[in-house]
């Protein structure tokens, strides 16, 4: 499927239309089977002038893109944020998927860092990736050792 840039639609602010979801599958099907984690990767683009450019996929951005591309094409909303950026209160409990109150009592407790602008907190991205990572390799351990003394019940 080929879609003027002029007629597209921001896909940021919707979910992927089944076209979209399909091209997302058929693209990430094609860097899968061309993607190597040892070399880099080429893509060619035609442009409807006949003009070719060549672009070289490191194997980092091959498995990035190839991630992006798997939740589109399952129909899921993608937001990128940059590990820089600072976020709100709101945004950093939506990433979390918590309440703002109970995000805010943590970093009223200080499990997370975050600096006031004005009377408003903000949280560094980076810092809210890192507090995430972190608890959900705890939740990971606690569930391996629920399920060990599972088995050792049977």
């Amino acid at each position: 499927m080929t879609m003027p840039s002029s007629y597209a639609e921001k896909i940021g602010d919707r979910l992927p239309s089944q076209s979209e979801r399909d091209a997302a599958n058929q693209l990430r099907q094609i860097l899968a089977a061309h993607a190597s984690p040892d070399n880099n990767s080429r893509l060619k683009i035609i442009e409807s002038s006949g003009e070719t450019t060549e672009v070289i996929l490191v194997p980092a951005i091959s498995e990035l893109l190839i991630d992006l591309l798997r939740h589109i094409g399952k129909g899921d909303a993608v937001t990128l944020v940059p590990v820089t950026q600072m976020l709100t209160t709101q945004q950093a409990a939506d990433i979390l998927n918590v309440s703002r109150p109970y995000f805010v009592g943590l970093l009223d407790k200080g499990e997370i860092d975050h600096v006031l602008v004005g009377r408003h907190r903000r949280v560094k991205a980076e810092d809210l990736f890192e507090y995430k990572n972190t608890r959900d390799s705890e939740r990971a351990s606690a569930l391996d050792k629920l399920a060990e003394l599972d088995a050792d019940l049977i």
